[in-house]
């Protein structure tokens, strides 16, 4: 089962358990991103995601199956937040299911990996003296 979501609703911990409770898997590893204060020197007041979601979806669907080919995972969720994410909050979370804890942490690890290399959401930072976008702006 894969689950992709993107949303400009709140990301929750508890979505994880809901979606990736397997009796068949022993282990779920699960990446949550979360918006800091600081990057380097600069304090950050909050992000802004911007996403073409149609290409999003299909591309995180597709690192999701080139996981589940190279892992043998049971569950994929990836849920990514867009719109403006405030400090706290969980900008993205991935998670894995897998028989064993070893696939689940190399599955979890590529997939938001890939993620950042090659899906087309941007992320901007906001401070009390302007914006950047971290990544490559759309």
């Amino acid at each position: 089962m894969i689950e992709i979501k993107l949303s400009e609703q709140l990301l929750r911990i508890e979505s994880i358990h809901a979606v990736m409770n397997d009796l068949e898997c022993g282990a779920t590893n699960a990446f949550i991103g979360t918006v800091r204060s600081h990057n380097g020197s600069k304090k950050v007041l909050q992000l802004e995601f911007e996403a073409k979601e149609s290409m999003a979806h299909k591309e995180l669907y597709t690192i999701a199956k080139e996981a589940s080919h190279q892992w043998p995972t049971q569950q994929i969720l990836i849920h990514h937040r867009v719109g403006v994410v405030e400090l706290g909050d969980i900008p993205v979370i991935v998670a894995v299911s897998t028989p064993h804890r070893a696939d689940s942490f190399a599955a979890c690890q590529y997939i938001i990996d890939q993620l950042k290399k090659r899906v087309p959401i941007w992320k901007k930072e906001r401070y009390r003296d302007g914006e950047i976008w971290v990544s490559a702006h759309p």
